[in-house]
């Protein structure tokens, strides 16, 4: 427990004494936000916001993890390393579009290739390192599915899926990295209360303590931007969590604010190709309440009421799998 504590608390204090000097230096170099000119108009005045805060948020996490993690817990090394890499992935998205001046980064294709590579480090890592079995636990209906070799499909959906439902929720001031420390806190518990899990329970609390530390300089009005570093980094994260703690079926619900923004998009675009009408006003969701005139500050709050919900009711089922 007290590994856990030390860690969390170091990220959150070096995300909180790094950020100002790092927010100072894109602020110099002029690396800020691209907006997208058919999103909504109140963003507009966000152009320039200094972005890539992924960078120091993934520092933030690192230090702490590095040096009091136990190397032998294949686990926790392996989320880390997912995690760390699709930050990279994200990195790389966030320099095209800062360079280049333009909302669009990274090609779709070398993403998908990059989600498939990491996808199969985590199912190495699961299946031959850790020996984990190579089923889908249903714990709601107290049941297992036998994937056998498609088990690397569910890894696969799990990673890219919340990779990019939380890059969709990364649309206000603060919303993602909320609802990220919310889940990731429901998380540590999971993997706290559960035996032989403490790595993964220190990674959790590195985790949760550099969210809420880039809140200080994220939450509205947002001085720094997560970036595709920091959204795509720590989507890996939960859903290389969700593999290890064996609760990809309990995602939906832990991660239930992420699965509604990401929903959102996809009827959106059915619906718009299909009937040629559209559902919500604009999607991802958040931006549908937007223009319905509610206020930003509004919308965060009731997304991570929504969020505290979801991942309580998720943790619940879990602790009583277990019990």
């Amino acid at each position: 427990m007290g590994e856990i504590l030390i860690g969390g608390t170091a990220s959150l204090l070096i995300c909180i004494f790094l950020s100002p000097k790092f927010i100072a230096f894109l602020r110099a170099r002029e690396f800020g936000q691209q907006i997208r000119d058919e999103g909504p108009k109140g963003h507009h005045a966000k152009a320039g916001t200094p972005t890539m805060g992924g960078i120091i948020m993934f520092t933030a996490i690192s230090i702490p993890f590095l040096i009091l993690v136990d190397y032998d817990d294949t686990r926790a090394i392996g989320v880390y390393v997912a995690a760390m890499a699709l930050a990279g992935v994200g990195l790389l998205d966030d320099a095209q579009k800062v360079f280049k001046r333009r909302s669009l980064g990274l090609k779709g294709r070398w993403k998908l290739i990059a989600t498939v590579v990491i996808t199969i480090f985590l199912w190495y890592v699961a299946t031959e390192e850790a020996g984990l079995d190579t089923t889908l636990r249903l714990r709601t209906l107290d049941a297992t599915i036998d994937l056998g070799p498609f088990y690397i499909v569910l890894i696969y959906l799990v990673v890219a899926g919340t990779s990019n439902a939380v890059n969709l929720t990364d649309g206000l001031d603060g919303l993602a990295a909320g609802c990220a420390a919310i889940v990731l806190l429901a998380y540590l518990g999971i993997t706290f209360i559960t035996g032989g899990q403490q790595e993964l329970a220190l990674l959790c609390g590195c985790l949760v303590g550099a969210c809420i530390g880039f809140l200080w300089f994220n939450a509205f009005p947002a001085t720094i931007f997560m970036g595709d570093t920091g959204s795509l980094g720590l989507g890996g994260a939960v859903g290389g969590l969700a593999v290890m703690t064996k609760t990809e079926e309990l995602l939906i619900l832990l991660g239930g604010i992420f699965v509604v923004e990401a929903l959102s998009v996809i009827i959106q675009v059915f619906s718009f190709q299909t009937f040629r009408k559209r559902v919500f006003l604009m999607a991802p969701i958040h931006h549908h309440f937007e223009i319905a005139g509610w206020s930003e500050t509004k919308i965060i709050l009731l997304f991570w009421i929504i969020a505290t919900v979801c991942a309580a009711i998720g943790f619940t089922l879990y602790q009583k799998s277990i019990s």
